[in-house]
């Protein structure tokens, strides 16, 4: 794993605290263009009940909120958890070129269930899937995981 790889990895795990430490799943997105993030989001499912509220979804809206929508395409995901099957349709839609993620997620994730929404090319304008990282700082987020699964008990 590269430095690059594990710094902004850490940027997502401290989001991904934040979201906990709110109440929510403990995810958190970040997405880089030229070493510059140039969007961030923190899962807020539960505190804003609305289930399109995904660290991932709430990045790539940041991003087009401070004017970035342009460098999407070439531009780097890093988030704790592998997106979702629903994060997955918005990085496909705005062509986000690689994503690099922590966890897998079962049986809903975007490239390692059966709904590999980033795996595929049979959709037309999407072009070609997006280079998929997975593992990065994988202890770490799986630590995250298991605090939130605590305070669920």
């Amino acid at each position: 794993m590269d430095n690059i790889q594990e710094k902004y990895m850490r940027k997502s795990i401290e989001l991904g605290q934040q979201a906990l430490q709110e109440g929510n799943a403990p995810v958190g997105s970040v997405i880089v263009h030229q070493n510059k993030i140039i969007g961030q989001g923190i899962e807020a499912g539960k505190t804003a009940n609305d289930v399109t509220y995904h660290a991932e979804i709430l990045a790539v809206r940041d991003a087009i909120k401070n004017g970035y929508q342009d460098l999407l395409k070439d531009a780097t995901m890093y988030t704790t958890h592998e997106p979702c099957i629903m994060c997955s349709y918005v990085i496909r839609h705005h062509k986000i070129p690689q994503i690099v993620y922590g966890l897998p997620v079962d049986f809903i994730g975007g490239h390692s269930s059966q709904f590999g929404v980033l795996n595929t090319e049979e959709v037309p304008n999407w072009g070609h899937k997006p280079v998929t990282i997975g593992g990065v700082l994988l202890e770490e987020c799986a630590q995250l995981s298991k605090a939130y699964e605590q305070t669920k008990k």
